[in-house]
């Protein structure tokens, strides 16, 4: 499934709910197996830090998310320290959450409807994007399964 998120205005929290269109009457759940988070770079100024920051989660969040937090499945970050440089300073790139690791069949189960996209930056003059894919299939799961995921992802907001 793929999505996409724009900040509202320059270095400002956005977030969008990607809905799944699982049906919960049946107990359907998205097992996720991959995410690609693809974001855009921060601007380049001069004597300037700048950041980009972006996250997928299973639940609303009001911050962005990274991997200590529950509800978090992927989450990504780029930065330009260039504070103390009269250049363009020098870029890092960090990314969570793409691929399983090895021996692990899945990163996460969604049992609620939805998804949420978390994108923000800090210290740019235009506003960013994160653009991505997840990867996964539906699956069925038994009653006292689909009730413990549910209740689990929403008492993890």
């Amino acid at each position: 499934m793929s999505f996409s998120t724009s900040e509202t205005a320059p270095n400002t929290f956005t977030q969008d709910i990607v809905d799944l269109q699982l049906n919960v009457l049946d107990r359907e759940v998205f097992v996720v197996t991959g995410v690609n988070l693809d974001i855009l770079p921060p601007d380049a100024i001069p004597a300037t830090d700048t950041r980009v920051r972006a996250s997928l989660s299973t639940v609303s969040r009001t911050t962005i998310g990274d991997l200590a937090d529950n509800n978090v499945i992927a989450s990504a970050r780029d930065d330009i320290r260039a504070a103390g440089f009269v250049d363009s300073g020098v870029g890092f790139s960090t990314m969570f959450g793409e691929s399983p690791a090895v021996g692990m069949e899945f990163l996460a189960i969604i049992a609620t409807n939805d998804f949420a996209v978390q994108i923000e930056g800090n210290a740019n003059n235009g506003a960013k994007a994160v653009t991505g894919k997840l990867y996964g299939f539906r699956a069925t799961a038994e009653a006292a399964t689909f009730a413990a995921l549910t209740q689990s992802e929403l008492l993890s907001q």
